[in-house]
């Protein structure tokens, strides 16, 4: 557990506008990935940006225990050195078991802007996929998220029946309230997890969709499946279709509508749509929009919206933080017991070793003039002793484990590594 580590920041302590300064664009992860992981000198790295947040997991190698990496992830993630104190004051770390409370918490939605809501698993797959592409997630990160997604599936099944909130319901009812009793279209920019919500609850409404995205079949996939209409990114912005709102979570690290689109969309024969930004950073520029005159609602907006219905959220999802420390118990003793498995084979070959030792050298002293059987016999004794002596230690590390840290369990292993001393045949520990 000790070996992995969470360094990140979210919208709740540094806002917007600082997760989009830290967002690496996700075309650019199998580039980035391997290099951050080599810059940060972990043996595993995954990184996780969605609209109000940006994390980066990692493990140690060699069972070290997570070091705090805030300045270091800082510094990688902005190119330049941060100031003394920065990076302590603007990101929050997460070590050992509470990194793993961290991911587990985060992957529930329990960490959300939107207590409960289903789309941060999702982000959290495609964060895990990308890892994975890159290279960069091993062994410990592969068990760790394939938990989390696990229980966040659980977590969806306890709550069957319940839908859970989410900030893209915040956005159809800011939407539908523009649009009145008008069924106008709607521009979907993007296919993400928040469109995909936004436009399943605006086709159910009846809101004809107008799906947007950059690569035009996963657009037209989406198309059929709520019934509307496809266009490629390029062909929007040259042509824009006349809509009277525009859902943005397009990603990318600069805007995906430039003055020129958004002075066609608020043509005075057109109208002027509302433009919902869930893009970190903005889709939309603020600026832009202004001057097209475009009411434009952010993720600070949407976010200020929700946080006064967090606390009555977090309430109802009690059973849900129940579900998760009752995992968290039984995960740490597993990982524990995976961590320690190859020492405490280490300290059984100790004991059957010195055992087998000191019978051969009674064999040849003391007890020379037994037979083949009654030698045969000694042996076995011996090694009967050995099974039963060690299972003592062995039993108590196993439970101690989960409940210490690697420190204290270093410390026993250095202390009790039996060897021979001297040549009197006495063996002890050094």
């Amino acid at each position: 557990m000790e070996q992995i580590g969470v360094v990140g920041l979210s919208y709740r302590h540094a806002g917007v506008q600082q997760v989009a300064r830290l967002s690496i664009e996700r075309t650019n992860l199998p580039e980035r990935l391997p290099a951050l992981r080599a810059a940060l000198g972990v043996s595993e790295l995954l990184y996780l940006g969605t609209c109000n947040r940006v994390e980066v997991l990692y493990a140690t190698g060699d069972g070290l225990p997570a070091g705090d990496l805030r300045a270091e992830v800082l510094e990688q993630l902005t190119g330049q050195p941060p100031p003394p104190g920065h990076a302590p004051r603007l990101l929050r770390a997460w070590a050992g078991e509470s990194a793993i409370e961290h991911v587990l918490l985060v992957a529930c939605g329990l960490d959300s802007a939107q207590a409960g809501e289903r789309e941060i698993a999702a982000q959290l797959r495609l964060a895990w996929e990308s890892a994975r592409e890159a290279g960069t997630s091993g062994p410990l990160l592969n068990r760790l998220l394939g938990e989390a997604l696990g229980m966040a599936n659980r977590v969806q099944r306890l709550r069957s029946g319940v839908r859970p909130p989410s900030l893209a319901d915040l956005a159809v009812e800011r939407m539908l309230s523009h649009l009145g009793e008008a069924r106008s279209p709607v521009a979907l920019i993007g296919v993400s997890p928040m469109t995909r919500r936004c436009g399943l609850a605006l086709a159910a409404a009846g809101i004809p969709l107008v799906i947007v995205n950059r690569t035009l079949a996963a657009a037209e996939a989406f198309a059929a499946e709520v019934g509307g209409r496809a266009v490629g990114l390029e062909t929007f912005r040259a042509q824009p279709v006349p809509v009277a709102g525009l859902v943005l979570a397009a990603g990318g690290g600069t805007a995906v509508l430039g003055e020129p689109t958004l002075e066609r969309l608020a043509a005075p024969d057109a109208g002027r749509p509302l433009a919902i930004d869930f893009g970190v950073p903005p889709n939309l520029e603020p600026e832009a929009a202004r001057r097209a005159r475009i009411e434009r609602i952010g993720m600070d907006e949407l976010v200020q919206a929700v946080e006064e219905q967090r606390l009555s959220e977090l309430l109802r999802l009690a059973p849900v933080r129940a579900a998760i420390d009752e995992r968290l118990t039984r995960l740490r003793a597993e990982m524990a017991s995976r961590a320690i498995g190859p020492r405490l084979a280490e300290l059984r070959e100790a004991f059957e070793r010195i055992a087998a030792e000191e019978a051969e050298r009674a064999l040849g002293a003391q007890l020379h003039t037994l037979d083949a059987a009654q030698r045969e016999a000694v042996r076995r004794l011996t090694e009967r002793v050995a099974h039963s002596l060690v299972h003592l230690p062995i039993s108590g590390l196993r439970a101690a484990a989960p409940h210490t840290t690697t420190d204290v369990l270093e410390a026993f292993f250095r202390e009790a590594h039996l060897r021979r001393r001297g040549g009197s045949g006495d063996t002890s520990a050094p």
